[in-house]
């Protein structure tokens, strides 16, 4: 019996994890890259799961492909930042309950010698016809994501279709983009959590056009309907919700700094 003593004691600790494990709720959220890239996520979903017992799963894509999962309900929340495709999303009946949670903004960085001269720009649009004029190098998300969205509409509004070898259209998120213009000594929009958390150490690219009004960026979550898809974790979408624009949920992001800055900021009540 002595020898089988150490038998039962490691069989009823594996049968103890394996019970836990099976208790731990799985929460599926896609979000854009950003909240990632920028480390955001690392601090705002370890209290929620703590207090939840549960694993918030997090899938960072682009927000078109983060709505598309939802589209599909292969996830049970979406947290992204492309506001008139958040809106479709819940008019088409794919999302309820959307809930503003934060903003930033976009800046487009460049080298600090800045070879098209787009500081001396009174607008974004102005900046991006410089640059295609100068045909410097610009390297565009290319994934469908909010910021992808925006850089297109200010293309628009510079009415300019980029081509050409200096425009590069990555098919990637905001920090390999980032890492990349930085490899090439080239402009790229971004939005400014991002470029916070990666300026100095990962990249030496500067803020080279910032602060018009257009370039806000709002960020919205919004639960995936269960009359939808009912095998959705609703309930639990709902509790992540209320946290995230919850006292507890916002006084994380607006605590949050990357290198001294904040990266997000929360609206005023």
């Amino acid at each position: 019996m002595k020898l089988l003593r150490p038998l039962f004691i490691t069989l009823a600790v594996t049968l103890s994890l394996v019970s836990l494990a099976a208790a731990e709720e799985r929460l599926k959220m896609s979000t854009t890259t950003s909240t990632q890239d920028s480390g955001l996520l690392k601090v705002l979903l370890p209290p929620f799961e703590k207090k939840n017992n549960c694993k918030v799963d997090v899938v960072a894509v682009g927000t078109g492909q983060a709505l598309k999962l939802g589209e599909a309900g292969d996830v049970d929340v979406v947290f992204v930042h492309a506001r008139k495709l958040e809106d479709k999303f819940v008019a088409d009946g794919f999302g309820v309950n959307r809930k503003d949670v934060m903003y930033n903004d976009f800046v487009i960085i460049g080298p600090k010698n800045d070879p098209a001269g787009i500081a001396k720009a009174k607008t974004a649009a102005e900046a991006l016809k410089l640059i295609a004029a100068k045909q410097a190098t610009f390297v565009s998300r290319g994934d469908k994501s909010g910021t992808h969205m925006k850089e297109l509409e200010l293309w628009k509004a510079a009415g300019t279709d980029p081509k050409g070898g200096w425009y590069i259209e990555a098919g990637q998120g905001m920090g390999p983009v980032i890492t990349m213009a930085t490899e090439r000594r080239g402009y790229t929009l971004t939005d400014r959590g991002t470029y916070n958390a990666f300026k100095g150490q990962k990249t030496d690219l500067a803020i080279v056009f910032q602060g018009e009004k257009g370039l806000f960026n709002p960020y919205g979550i919004i639960a995936v309907n269960p009359k939808k898809f009912p095998h959705v974790k609703y309930d639990l979408a709902m509790k992540f919700i209320d946290y995230v624009t919850g006292p507890e949920g916002l006084k994380i992001i607006s605590g949050y700094k990357a290198h001294g800055e904040p990266v997000f900021f929360i609206y005023k009540k």
